[in-house]
């Protein structure tokens, strides 16, 4: 009959509008890929040119492609608990029984071993050169070893009222804040405060009372502290004097992170706050669904990445100017340390031990 067949007659231009408009409505992200570790990590990722690195509590040290197959693996045999450290072609790299290994950035392979060092808590850290790596052991004390032996360049004990802190426990053991090396100065937060010494003799250059140290960040020459208690402070390099100090009452709960013209960390219970750089003015605050342990990262153009915590380990993607939600991404397992960006690849660490990967589109114009 008439009446029946002209609704059919519009069934194919109509499904071909919808498929057309649902390809013009492309979501923001797509999945890439997911690697598994086998094992638990809290290493975070090591970002390289064509891919990441990272560690596991079983000892494995992994290197990923872009694509997160598997280039090479290593295995030291005791957890590797904070990221390997990239030195030019080679990785270092330390568990938590005190074995630091240099590995060959190539293949895995090993270039050199050493055995009963301080167990490796502290985020390894790489001059600019790649020539020396910065290791600090539990009680504070300071070693500047070359990269390409293993060698001492310099040891410094740590400063005397470092050495009361309590031995640190031999299961699930507490992690540190990495330092960070401006002007040739290694900065290191300790248990009695901050450590400046000089990255070339390591010699003192200056310290303050700065206790129980979230995370740090640096630019030009200012370093940028943040306390768990919530006392946020830039501090000249040269000389450790105060140039700004913020508060939080309720406390920060992740590092500060510079990107997209301020600085970002987590303050209790469950935000992300930007604070201006020159002169620590809040400037941003966004409310999370769980709060903020890691860092932030720039993802594309002007999207700020954020891994949450919680058990859902959601990836929060916030659009600049305004700071509005983008995207929403969940792992399912919490993510705790800071996604790597490469073009439109963002990969994260879970908790777990998987690295997940997304493929990141520029979101339209609001």
């Amino acid at each position: 009959m008439p009446s029946r067949a002209c609704p059919r007659l519009l069934l194919v231009p109509c499904l071909t509008l919808t498929l057309a408009v649902m390809a013009c409505q492309r979501a923001p992200v797509e999945k890439a890929f997911q690697y598994s570790s086998d094992a638990p990590s809290r290493t975070g990722l090591t970002a390289l040119q064509d891919g990441v690195l990272l560690g596991n509590e079983v000892g494995a040290v992994v290197r990923l492609d872009r694509e997160g197959r598997p280039v090479w693996t290593a295995r030291l045999g005791r957890e590797v608990a904070v990221a390997p450290a990239l030195a030019g072609d080679s990785v270092v790299v330390g568990t938590v029984v005190g074995e630091v290994a240099c590995l060959s950035l190539q293949d895995g392979k090993e270039r050199w071993r050493l055995g009963g060092e301080p167990p490796v808590l502290t985020p390894p850290v790489v001059d600019d050169a790649g020539h020396t790596v910065f290791l600090v052991a539990p009680d504070g004390a300071v070693r500047a070893l070359a990269v390409d032996s293993g060698q001492a360049r310099w040891k410094r004990p740590a400063p005397a009222p470092a050495k009361s802190l309590e031995p640190q426990p031999s299961v699930a053991p507490a992690l540190r804040a990495a330092p960070v090396l401006v002007e040739g100065v290694l900065v290191v937060p300790l248990g009695t405060g901050l450590w400046a010494l000089d990255a070339e003799s390591g010699e003192p250059r200056w310290s303050q009372p700065v206790t129980e140290v979230v995370g740090l960040d640096s630019e030009r020459d200012t370093v940028f502290v943040a306390t768990r208690p919530g006392r946020v402070l830039a501090l000249s390099v040269k000389d450790g004097s105060t140039r700004w100090e913020q508060r939080f009452a309720d406390g920060v709960t992740g590092p500060p992170a510079r990107a997209l013209g301020a600085l970002w960390l987590g303050a209790g219970p469950s935000s992300l706050v930007g604070l201006s750089t020159a002169e620590g003015r809040e400037v941003a605050r966004v409310e999370l669904p769980t709060p903020l342990v890691g860092r932030v990262q720039v993802g594309l153009e002007d999207l700020l990445l954020v891994p949450t915590s919680g058990h859902a380990g959601n990836l929060v993607a916030l659009k600049a100017p305004g700071w509005t939600t983008a995207f929403t991404v969940r792992a399912d397992t919490p993510l705790r340390t800071r996604p790597v960006v490469r073009g439109p690849l963002v990969f994260v660490l879970g908790l777990d031990g998987r690295v997940l990967a997304w493929r990141l589109r520029v979101p339209p114009p609001a």
